[in-house]
């Protein structure tokens, strides 16, 4: 008898692990959250179980994962993860397309509040012809590094916090810069002092690294599958281009270069070449 009731202790365990394993392997997906600057989760019904599907949502590639471990994986065999720009508009249905076939999808409006700050140099707010030129590269050498598409065999879905310190400013913050309205806020922002460690919220490859006019010292992760990260107002870049990175790895330290107000971290989360707020995809 108690040899009986030791094997069903240890086969009581065995399956309470798998199943917490199980519940934590389906909680390793970004937070949905169908709003501007969100995530949308769409299952990709009827596809062919043995092939990646292609998925596109305004003109940009989207990132497909199998549902397999995920609260997904009884409604279909692939699901889709798209960021949804800020721009987008609550009363238009979202279109995804995958293959030949059309998912459609709805959002929900939100009203983000807005933020005053006041900028000491002023080319930083009106910036004059020759900044301007300077700022349209930079942009060009941004928006690549955010349109990149690789595919690493594990696809990454979750974060990191990339530095310690407290939420300065949230993601999607309607900004006026010495009272003038500028575009919202696209990243988080995490106050620290200069010289504190910046590291790689997962594994990565490094895809730009610059001193920018707007950003000041810059390095962007490409994590795969259209998902991107940037670091800006760094003091230090401890990272160079090419560099494969893995979480925690060192990549630069906390600065005040570029437009800011004081020393911080801002880290904007790029998906299908959309910026999306950070917090969706923090483990925590």
């Amino acid at each position: 008898m108690p040899h009986i009731l030791k094997m069903f202790i240890r086969i009581s365990v065995l399956f309470f692990v798998s199943l917490l394993s199980f519940q934590l392997s389906a909680m390793e997906l970004p937070k949905e959250s169908r709003v501007p600057g969100g995530v949308a989760i769409i299952p990709l019904d009827g596809l062919d179980q043995n092939k990646l599907p292609s998925a596109w949502y305004k003109s940009n590639q989207v990132m497909v994962v199998s549902s397999k471990g995920t609260p997904y994986e009884e409604q279909s065999h692939w699901i889709a993860i798209a960021g949804i720009p800020l721009s987008a508009k609550p009363d238009q249905k979202q279109h995804l397309r995958a293959n030949a076939t059309s998912f459609y999808f709805n959002i929900a409006g939100k009203e983000y509040k807005a933020q005053y700050l006041t900028i000491k140099n002023k080319r930083h707010v009106e910036p004059d012809p020759e900044d301007v030129k300077r700022w349209r590269r930079e942009k060009a050498k941004m928006t690549a590094a955010f349109k990149l598409w690789s595919l690493p065999e594990q696809p990454v879905t979750q974060f990191e916090l990339p530095a310690n310190g407290p939420f300065s400013s949230p993601f999607g913050l309607k900004r006026f810069f010495n009272k003038q309205p500028r575009n919202p806020h696209s990243g988080l922002d995490i106050a620290a002092p200069v010289g504190a460690p910046i590291t790689a919220p997962a594994a990565g490859v490094i895809a730009d690294t610059g001193d920018y006019f707007f950003n000041g010292n810059t390095v962007i992760i490409d994590h795969g599958h259209g998902l991107t990260t940037m670091y800006c107002h760094m003091s230090k870049i401890e990272a160079k281009i090419g560099d494969r990175v893995n979480t925690g790895d060192l990549i630069g330290l906390i600065g005040k270069t570029g437009r800011v107000t004081g020393p911080h971290l801002h880290w904007s989360v790029s998906l299908n070449n959309t910026r999306v707020d950070p917090i969706l995809f923090l483990n925590q």
